[in-house]
């Protein structure tokens, strides 16, 4: 079932957010100042383009320890990046989640896109993990 609800997402729309995902990571590498985002934007757009049997979750939560992503600083990375292209993210996934909810078959990838609108609001810091 994760295959295919999978493929479905991909083909019905999970491009779409998973290339924006990936378009904010090369503007934050062309920016320079930005680099440090650019990791998230790529590990979360791709989570994006296949998002069903995978989930995000905290690092420290994963390995028990913190880190400088998990940290102080990963918490004012969050805030700049909310600011700058998280909302803009979280904006573009809600608008995909009400699209979906207009059909019945639509309501998993609703959920997964509200999912992805609230790791887009603070992505620095999480890791995606395969679910058993």
């Amino acid at each position: 079932m994760r295959t295919i609800g999978n493929i479905i997402w991909f083909l019905l729309g999970g491009v779409f957010m998973g290339l924006a995902w990936w378009i904010a990571g090369v503007l934050c590498i062309i920016s320079l100042i930005c680099i440090p985002w650019a990791k998230s934007c790529f590990v979360i757009g791709t989570f994006t383009f296949f998002p069903f049997g995978k989930e995000a979750i905290k690092r420290n939560e994963l390995s028990f320890r913190d880190d400088i992503g998990t940290g102080v600083l990963g918490m004012i990375g969050n805030v700049v990046w909310f600011l700058f292209a998280g909302i803009w993210l979280a904006i573009g996934h809600l608008t995909a989640a009400v699209a979906c909810f207009v059909t019945i078959i639509g309501i998993p990838f609703g959920i997964q896109h509200i999912k992805l609108a609230l790791i887009s609001l603070a992505p620095i810091g999480q890791t995606i993990v395969r679910l058993r």
